[in-house]
């Protein structure tokens, strides 16, 4: 367990903070209430529709021993995650539940081929308070974001339950700085205020500004997303002049810890900052009416305290992802100004551990849905012979993003299909990995089509599409460089494209121009190369600008069709596909 706090009062600081001529009864408050109230917020991010355990890596967290070596646990699974949250709420009658956005989107099949209503029915019983929204609430658009706020049968789909309509998010979604272009005003509620016993505490949710660039067009369309920090600043404005003076922000952006132990104390002497990433210059940049930051995006683990615009400590938490942690977090309120005494916050991270007894209803809400998936989901794709790691692999190339990478090449090779030579996949579509144990009634190394789904769970168009070499080499570059240098996002490459990345250097100077090659012969910069890649990328997605000025564009099936289209041509019980051996990018270090 992890536990900072935001610096310690001392006596002589709280007397100086006392009207002048308190008296020791006045320091307990007047009435039935003392003076302050701890409130408890509980609170995490980024779920993506994780009703069951994740499987894999993608259902573990790294915990730091005393001896200095590090421990795997096994974590996560929202039947866990709701025995966690009601156990911590015990003794605490003034407790809070909020998130930090991405709670649906690019989600499981059992969530994710009902349009992630499961998720909002299990987040409804989780009784969570109030979310912020995250990029991934906007896959499917604005208006399906609304559908989920406000209920009613999909569009489309329909009701996927005979005689039961969806009732929608008991909880807002708050989505301050997303506007509509044509209105100016947000899409959703820009904050709430929780009370209990004329306690009162606001919450503003924002996401990422950079929203655009990582989610498809068609679902932000008509859409504009602001800066993070000057919108916080301007609704806390506005909930300081109604008189709430204790404020948290949601804030869908997060960083990196130095350590990816969930319990490293970033605080703690010798630390230096502790974290990385947008998530410190936000927070240093939002005005000190805040008292806490509860953050997402980047699926880490932290606890830490980063100094506000005044040069005081202030708590930025962020509990991972896929409901493997949360975080309980300590506001000491004080009844007379209506804030939070900053220099009392206390806050850790806490292990969603499957030793724990499951939640029946959750149990009840995960069966209900699976009757519904089973014809689909238990549907065999196709036969792997071990695990193969995609979100769960630490290198730049991922032994399941080569898969998916020659999935696409294989299927979009055909000249009838569009004649690609080579094929490219965003590190950040691939969402799980594939597990070779069996799961269930299914055996040892089977694929199903739920478990497809959940590595590539966008259904996303897959295009083929004419780029220069130069293009191709650009956006190698682009990679490294830009709004990736800082955290780059590698591309995924298919068999025959191979190049060296020297991480050594800075910039687009990571790229060595001369060794990019496909079948051997060195990328011609004048050449024009059939190239396959899903929509996302095409559209420029993930800062990959120059992908967008692609010629020739057609549009081919969904990746994930041609993905279990692969698996079926190229797998069976007596000769499963092996882990690729990742060797297509030499990295240099």
């Amino acid at each position: 367990m992890l536990v900072a706090a935001a610096g310690l009062a001392t006596v002589g600081a709280l007397a100086a903070a006392l009207p002048a001529g308190a008296t020791g009864a006045d320091r307990q408050g007047s009435g039935h209430h003392p003076r302050t109230v701890d409130v408890q917020l509980l609170s995490f991010n980024d779920l993506h529709g994780n009703l069951e355990p994740p499987a894999g890596s993608a259902g573990t967290v790294s915990e730091k021993q005393a001896d200095g070596t590090v421990k795997t646990i096994p974590a996560g699974g929202v039947e866990y995650l709701a025995t966690s949250l009601r156990t911590a709420r015990q003794g605490n009658p003034y407790s809070v539940t909020a998130a930090a956005g991405d709670l649906v989107g690019a989600s499981p099949l059992l969530s994710g081929l009902f349009h992630d209503e499961p998720t909002v029915e299990a987040l409804n019983k989780l009784d969570l308070d109030v979310a912020g929204v995250g990029n991934h609430e906007f896959d499917e658009g604005a208006v399906e974001l609304a559908r989920l706020q406000n209920g009613g049968c999909h569009p489309t789909d329909g009701c996927f339950e005979e005689g039961k309509e969806f009732e929608g998010a008991d909880f807002p979604y708050l989505a301050a700085n997303v506007t509509k272009e044509s209105t100016g005003k947000p899409i959703l509620k820009p904050y709430t205020v929780w009370k209990k016993n004329g306690v009162k505490i606001g919450f503003i949710g924002v996401t990422l500004e950079g929203t655009p660039d990582i989610v498809s067009a068609n679902g932000i369309k008509g859409l504009k997303f602001h800066d993070e920090i000057e919108t916080v600043n301007k609704y806390a404005r506005e909930l300081d002049r109604k008189g709430v003076k204790s404020i948290v922000a949601l804030i869908h952006e997060g960083g990196s810890p130095a350590s990816t132990s969930y319990n490293y104390d970033c605080d703690s002497p010798g630390a230096g900052d502790g974290i990385s990433g947008p998530i410190v210059d936000i927070a240093k940049g939002i005005t000190p009416k805040v008292d806490a930051l509860v953050t997402g995006h980047t699926h880490q683990a932290y606890v830490c305290t980063v100094p506000d615009p005044a040069g005081k400590p202030r708590m930025v938490t962020s509990a991972s992802s896929y409901g493997k942690l949360y975080t309980d977090t300590t506001l000491t309120y004080d009844r007379w100004t209506g804030d939070i005494v900053r220099t009392s916050v206390k806050s850790a991270n806490h292990i969603v551990s499957r030793d724990q007894a499951k939640a029946q209803d959750m149990t009840d809400l995960i069966t209900r849905w699976n009757k519904l998936a089973a014809p689909i989901a238990n549907r065999p794709q196709g036969f792997i012979s071990a695990d193969i790691n995609g979100r769960g692999a630490t290198t730049p190339e991922k032994p399941l993003g080569d898969l998916i990478a020659d999935a696409q090449l294989a299927g979009l090779a055909p000249a009838d299909k569009g004649g690609a030579q080579l094929a490219l996949m965003n590190p950040g579509g691939i969402r799980s990995d594939l597990v070779h144990k069996a799961s269930g009634s299914e055996g040892d190394g089977v694929v199903t089509y739920g478990e497809a789904f959940t590595v590539q769970p966008f259904t996303n168009m897959m295009n083929v599409v004419d780029l220069t070499g130069a293009q191709l080499i650009t956006a190698l570059q682009q990679q490294v460089s830009g709004p990736n240098e800082a955290s780059p996002k590698i591309l995924q490459v298919s068999k025959g494209f191979t190049y060296t990345l020297d991480l050594t250097k800075t910039g687009t100077d990571r790229v060595v121009v001369g060794s990019v090659k496909l079948n051997g012969e060195a990328i011609d910069p004048a050449k024009t190369y059939p190239v396959a890649m899903n929509e996302f990328l095409a559209g420029g997605g993930d800062g990959f600008t120059v992908l967008k000025e692609h010629t020739n564009k057609l549009v081919g099936a969904s990746d994930l069709d041609v993905f279990n289209a692969y698996l079926a041509a190229n797998s069976s019980a007596s000769a499963p596909i092996a882990p690729p051996a990742a060797d297509r990018i030499t990295v240099v270090r």
